[in-house]
């Protein structure tokens, strides 16, 4: 194989659909290179016994600016988990709703039995300001890690053992809370404003959808790349030149690709298991925290949210765990005994689906973290192009705003016009 295009790009997750998307529409010849069997990177879903299983928990927030750019929602079939989180404090549920969503949920931030009144108060202020303030304020926050970020605001420890760490482990992917509060600060916007769901067809919709506006033959699956430099891949299956060369993978492969070019950020893992359930009355399509344990970063019933994820009669639980935490059975009975207590049922006859390990998971943004990084690399005097959530924030919101970033960058240094 021996082509001259306009632009290649590597990868076609997120950040390589979005960076082709931009590049195509203003009229330039793109191909996509995909080592694997399909589109969407590390947003994949895979279809086993009737059952829709993401590979690992995902959620898509419809509050990040960027998905109506390259996505119709609607499109989507969007299922919405229920807005409240389930927190188990002190040996019970603590239903915690978002008032911005159902002002009649304001009440439940009083019950939560952490805190004391200044505590919640301090929370809820805390909360509120990240929802007021535009987001050039947030980013321009002091760069402190998250754990030092709501102990200056005076939240007390309890509340943020018992209810934000909980939940924000299952986000960031850690349990020490030292990610920036920059990007923290934003993820509270974010589930304020927006509501966490997952497409009735699985997270792997997402990509596919955004895949279906490219021209037909833009992407080769099955192509893995083996060197880049700034006007020439070689695949498997030979040479491609171009006139730019855009690398949109995760950043572990971007810099086997790109050696000596890159500092590597410190990889988050997480360990997501299935299990199947006859269909049990306490099933809910809440997302569950355990504010008494670290065990668990969380848990639902997921099919009861999204009822197309598992056959009529079934119920498919989705439960996860942060690497650095994860039992020697991520099966055994001390995780049974967890998720029987968050779930309020007997789970000894649960089947085990699948079990997903993801070391590579996310890109970890401890504190300080630049909002955004590069998307020019110097390479012998020119430019390789880079885009993926390491380049901006570790979500599906900064691997589509990377890719648009990627693309602008490419469109300028070759003259075409916006």
């Amino acid at each position: 194989m021996t082509e001259s295009l306009d632009v290649v790009v590597i990868g076609a997750g997120l950040a390589g659909l979005a960076c082709a998307r931009e590049l195509g529409g203003h009229g330039l010849d793109v191909r996509v290179l995909e080592a694997s069997d399909a589109v969407g990177g590390r947003v994949r879903s895979d279809r086993v016994d009737g059952f829709t299983l993401d590979r690992g928990f995902q959620v898509l927030n419809t509050g990040y600016p960027e998905l109506p750019r390259f996505v119709d929602l609607a499109g989507l079939d969007l299922r919405a988990f229920d807005p409240f989180l389930g927190v188990h404090l002190d040996g019970r549920r603590v239903l915690i709703g978002n008032p911005l969503q159902r002002p009649t949920s304001l009440t439940t931030l009083l019950s939560v039995p952490v805190g004391g009144f200044y505590g919640r108060l301090a929370t809820g202020v805390y909360a509120a300001r990240c929802v007021a303030l535009p987001t050039g304020r947030l980013k321009g926050r002091s760069d402190v890690s998250s754990a030092e970020a709501w102990r200056s605001a005076g939240i007390p420890t309890d509340m943020v053992n018992g209810v934000l760490r909980p939940f924000f482990a299952g986000v960031l992917l850690e349990q020490g809370m030292t990610t920036s509060r920059r990007f923290t600060d934003l993820m509270i916007r974010m589930f304020a404003l927006g509501r966490s769901t997952v497409p009735s067809k699985g997270m792997q919709a997402l990509p596919e959808r955004i895949a279906s506006a490219l021209p037909e033959g833009t992407i080769e699956l099955s192509t893995p790349v083996r060197r880049v430099d700034s006007r020439q891949v070689e695949t498997t299956d030979g040479r491609v030149s171009a006139r730019a060369v855009v690398v949109c993978t995760d950043p572990w492969t971007a810099a086997s690709l790109l050696p000596d070019r890159m500092s590597l950020p410190e990889a988050r893992g997480v360990t997501t298991v299935y299990h199947s359930a006859p269909d049990f009355p306490e099933a809910t399509g809440t997302l569950l925290l355990d504010g008494d344990s670290s065990l668990l970063a969380n848990t639902i019933a997921l099919s009861k949210a999204a009822p197309e994820y598992a056959p009529k009669g079934r119920v498919l639980i989705s439960s996860s765990v942060v690497h650095g935490s994860v039992p020697e059975h991520v099966d055994g009975p001390e995780v049974r005994r967890a998720l029987a207590r968050l779930h309020g049922t007997d789970t000894s006859h649960w089947e085990l689906i699948a079990t997903y390990d993801l070391p590579h998971a996310l890109p970890g943004m401890p504190a300080p973290h630049p909002m955004r990084k590069p998307v020019r690399l110097s390479y012998d005097g020119d430019w390789v192009y880079v885009a993926g959530d390491h380049r901006d924030t570790s979500s599906l919101q900064g691997a589509l705003v990377s890719g648009r970033r990627a693309a602008s960058a490419v469109l300028a240094d070759l003259g075409v016009r916006r």
